[in-house]
Formats: C-alpha cells, sequence, structure tokens
C-alpha cells in the first residue's frame, strides 16, 4: 500500500486507521490482546483514554491516573496516539479528526447504542473479552474495590 504525507497537515493518505476506546486501568493481558487484535485491523491505531473526570461522570474510580494510564498506553507497540475522551458525544468528532476507518469495542458493548450509531461514519467491529480477566476481576483479587 502506497502511504503519502501532506506536507501541509502531516495526515497519512492511505493508512487504515483503527480507534478503540477505554479506560485501561490495572492494565492486564486482556487489555494487550484487545489492542494488539484493534491494532491487526489496520495501520495505525488510535485508543482514546477515558480521562479521570470522565470516569467521575460515570461513576468509576480508576486506580491509576489519566496521565499514568496514557504512559502505560503509549509504551505498547501496538499503539500509535492516544487521545483524551472527555465525554459520550465525543466518537464523530473523533472518527472525522482522526480519520478513522474502523472503530473497535469490546464485545460486550455490542448493541449498545454508545456506538451503533457509528456505523453511519465507519466500520464498526465488537471483538470478544479475553476469557478469565477483567479489571474487575483484577480489583477483586487485589481487593481494590
Amino acid at each position: 500500500m502506497a502511504i503519502y504525507e501532506n506536507e501541509v497537515t502531516h495526515e497519512y493518505r492511505g493508512l487504515r486507521r483503527v480507534l478503540t476506546y477505554g479506560t485501561f486501568d490495572l492494565l492486564h493481558f486482556g487489555h494487550i490482546r484487545l489492542l494488539q487484535r484493534a491494532a491487526e485491523l489496520g495501520d495505525y491505531l488510535v485508543v482514546a483514554l477515558s480521562t479521570d473526570e470522565f470516569n467521575a461522570s460515570k461513576g468509576k474510580t480508576s486506580f491509576y491516573d489519566y496521565e499514568t494510564r496514557k504512559e502505560m498506553l503509549e509504551a505498547i507497540r501496538y499503539v500509535d496516539l492516544v487521545i483524551p475522551e472527555r465525554n459520550w458525544e465525543q466518537k464523530i468528532d473523533d472518527i472525522r479528526d482522526y480519520h478513522i476507518d474502523t472503530v473497535v469495542m469490546g464485545g460486550d458493548w455490542a448493541g449498545s447504542d454508545r456506538f451503533e450509531y457509528l456505523r453511519d461514519y465507519c466500520n464498526l467491529v465488537f471483538l470478544d473479552r479475553t476469557p478469565g480477566i477483567s479489571t474487575t476481576q483484577v480489583k477483586g483479587n487485589l481487593n481494590v474495590g
């Protein structure tokens, strides 16, 4: 596939861009497998990482703060770019601003109004979660809350 860089905007034409959303707290092998599988669906993986403020609005508290979670994600070879997820409504803007071809989410979101409408803007793929692991399970095992 030919890839061309626009000198003015530094956009890369020809890249298949994939976007996923999440909190990615207490990073575990289920997260890594999701990111790996998402990255395999394209050439450039963008991760929209829930901010601490957005998590609070959902009644969630992360063990690690946003900046720490962002730094961990940026260290993963499958991830090309980490952006903040500040609210539910930003998804269409993210798709347009980052030229996204495919949004990927965990299978537990399949059929959700939070994502199904995105089919009008890009491909939408739901991947099965890795059996036997979840952040909720890890927190329970650690008695973190």
